[in-house]
């Protein structure tokens, strides 16, 4: 789904492919050819840099994707090819080949602060918010405070992002980008009445109301995907990856054909893409750039399991008819009580309270069994730092392992301990229960 940014404000950062073209490195362009085969394909290169140009400007990021690849192909080395082939990925809603093709940029161009935050936010759409704060942290000098403060409170750091948009908030210089992404970032921590304060400065009451009835639901998504999605108005849709033949380090030669688009890199054909529906959600403060916040690192504990013994099965003799098993299909189930215990299962360990708690809510939209639990955290330190630990407990052993093997279904990260000290969550006291009461 389109959405077009607030306030009159472009996706412009988005276009730095496009302007960089045909800029190649270390020689590799068309005047350095020390041979007619290299100076074919350096021509190649720009043709084709040339049409996935065009394509973009025509807002056709799947079209362009072809013709960039083999702009790549022919001339790896280029930054500039590389950026517009990692904008055609990010335009064309395929975030996982977004974030891979970046990251080649950010190699061959270490100061790069525009590759660097789409990179963050083509990471936070894949769900990677730890790597996404590591990118911003590590270029924080170099993106602006407007994009920058925003993205962090996409990649799971409201509060960090707040900070940063309200020192942006103060400079002279000051946009209603700035402070409608500062509005958004208030909605993203929870901060509701401050959100619309600051979404009328620069709107009508009754738009700045409807702008927060439709954060509401966008901070709210269901897919990592989403809220990057929407600010930038692309569709995302099913990615494999970039193709391994185009990586920066890549050991395999590209081969390459003839087609009537041009030259069409042979690599794996790219499967059919399947679209992935967004919610709709209205004009929102836009980052410029995209790229993902760097916080301090995340550390989970090890990753194991404790699983129950499953209870034998009773096999049912060959000649048993069907209708006592329908009779017992129709018999009521009373349901499982839950009993107490000082077993929990950990979620994580994150640096901070602060990230602690968009873990939970994130944790809580993934899988339905944690509603109605309050989350239990409590700070320890390392030889080298101090981390939150969060969990869920109050459980038997066994409603422990059950809870967990759940949220591991539908793709969490979990381990059963016992208690250790672990308290109710301060932004959840006066809520609901432990989940063993």
């Amino acid at each position: 789904m389109r959405i077009r940014a607030i306030a009159g404000l472009s996706l412009s950062a988005l276009m730095l492919g496009g302007t960089m073209v045909g800029c190649a490195q270390g020689g590799a362009g068309i005047a350095s050819a020390s041979s007619r085969d290299e100076a074919a394909m350096a021509k190649r290169a720009v043709a084709s840099a040339e049409k996935a140009r065009k394509a973009l400007m025509k807002e056709q990021a799947a079209q362009a994707v072809p013709f960039a690849e083999t702009a790549v192909a022919m001339q790896p080395r280029d930054a500039g090819y590389r950026a517009l082939l990692a904008q055609s990925y990010l335009k064309a809603g395929r975030f996982a080949s977004a974030e891979a093709a970046y990251g080649d940029v950010l190699t061959l161009t270490p100061d790069d602060s525009r590759a660097a935050l789409n990179l963050a936010l083509a990471q936070i759409a894949g769900g990677h918010w730890e790597a996404a704060r590591k990118t911003l942290d590590a270029h924080e000098a170099r993106i602006d405070p407007t994009d920058l403060g925003l993205a962090l409170a996409l990649a799971g750091s409201p509060a960090t992002g707040v900070d940063v948009l309200i020192a942006a908030t103060r400079s002279p210089t000051a946009s209603a980008k700035t402070r409608q992404n500062l509005a958004l970032a208030f909605a993203l921590a929870g901060r509701w009445q401050e959100a619309r304060n600051m979404a009328g400065l620069d709107l009508a009451p009754a738009d700045a109301d409807q702008r927060i009835m439709q954060w509401a639901a966008f901070a709210k998504p269901n897919h990592a995907a989403d809220q990057v999605a929407a600010l930038l108005g692309v569709t995302p849709v099913a990615d494999p990856g970039q193709p391994v033949a185009l990586a920066l380090n890549a050991s395999v030669p590209v081969a390459v054909a003839r087609s009537d688009a041009g030259v069409a890199v042979m690599a794996a054909p790219e499967p059919k893409t399947e679209t992935v529906a967004v919610a709709a959600v209205s004009p929102a403060p836009v980052v410029e750039a995209a790229a993902q916040p760097a916080v301090a690192k995340i550390t989970f504990a090890p990753r194991r399991e404790f699983v129950q013994a499953l209870p034998a099965v009773a096999f049912m003799p060959a000649n048993i008819g069907k209708a006592p098993i329908a009779e017992a299909a129709r018999r009521p189930v009373a349901p499982r009580v839950r009993e107490k215990g000082d077993w929990y299962v950990q979620i994580g360990a994150y640096d901070s309270a602060d990230v602690a708690r968009d873990a939970w809510v994130r944790a809580r939209q993934r899988f339905a069994g944690f509603s109605g639990t309050a989350p239990a955290g409590m700070t320890f330190k390392t030889a080298s730092r101090e981390y939150y630990r969060l969990s869920v407990g109050g459980f038997s052993r066994a409603d422990a392992d059950a809870t967990c093997r759940a949220y591991r279904a539908k793709g969490g990260t979990c381990f059963v301990r016992a208690g250790a000290g672990d308290q109710i969550a301060q932004w959840a006291k006066g809520g609901v229960q432990v989940a063993s009461r």
